[in-house]
């Protein structure tokens, strides 16, 4: 059974029937996030750029795949990162008879709730994304958690691709555990030969298409916000969209 995320004791999904009933109360609930302070917000903070990076590519386009609580809100933050072809909504570290929805929210396949992101390298490097992820996509502090959410399916994880994406990774931790940027070391686990499955069309591009959902209101779009505010060269308004992409394949 899919468990239903949570905000203030709301859960983040509803029947049907339970909408039209609490429909009012979303609207006033979704008015109380906006005027608070998103927790999400407070999160995020300036971090240094790597060091160490990777080499250079004459490839197109390469493909890094992160881990970092809920999905909807690690994809819409990389959808307007300008060099990002594609951000898809998935599952990395379990078997495929377990990437589902509903199994993975048991916390018990191995699975993270993950996104893969297609890139153009000349426009965008690997340690750049590491920067946006650890900086603005979500908290590298929390120990099999993210925000409101509980359970290993919300780690924070990096699954590379290459061995030196997993180098740079490693080298991009240790870098900021030794600056203290953070309050508490990062708990971000570097996980290789992992293997990405998509999730089910109803998760992709769920941010844009549910910018009013409370859930969405209080946890992500105040990272799309900071990626904006901390990285202006990098923001892109128009977002890239999984089923835009789909469409023009």
């Amino acid at each position: 059974m899919t468990q239903p995320r949570v905000l203030s004791g709301l859960p983040h999904r509803l029947a049907p029937a339970g909408i039209a009933s609490l429909a009012f109360g979303l609207l006033v609930l979704a008015g109380i996030a906006l005027n608070a302070t998103p927790s999400a917000a407070q999160d995020m903070r300036a971090i240094p750029a790597p060091l160490v990076d990777e080499a250079p590519t004459q490839a197109s386009s390469e493909v890094a795949v992160l881990a970092g609580g809920c999905f909807w809100g690690v994809q819409g933050v990389f959808q307007h990162v300008a060099g990002v072809t594609n951000a898809v909504s998935g599952y990395a570290g379990g078997t495929k008879a377990t990437a589902a929805y509903g199994m993975v929210s048991t916390g018990t396949t191995g699975h993270a709730e993950s996104v893969r992101i297609t890139y153009d390298p000349s426009k965008i490097s690997y340690g750049r994304l590491l920067q946006i992820y650890f900086s603005v996509a979500h908290d590298p502090t929390e120990l099999n958690r993210q925000g409101p959410d509980t359970g290993t399916q919300y780690r924070s994880a990096i699954f590379p691709m290459t061995a030196d994406q997993a180098r740079v990774a490693a080298a991009y931790i240790a870098q900021l555990d030794q600056a203290h940027v953070f309050k508490a070391a990062i708990v971000t686990r570097i996980e290789p030969d992992r293997t990405f499955y998509p999730e089910e069309s109803y998760h992709q591009d769920y941010l844009t298409q549910h910018p009013n959902n409370p859930y969405i209101v209080y946890n992500d779009l105040p990272k799309v916000a900071g990626l904006k505010q901390m990285y202006p060269a990098l923001y892109r308004i128009d977002p890239v969209l999984v089923a835009a992409v789909a469409a023009t394949n």
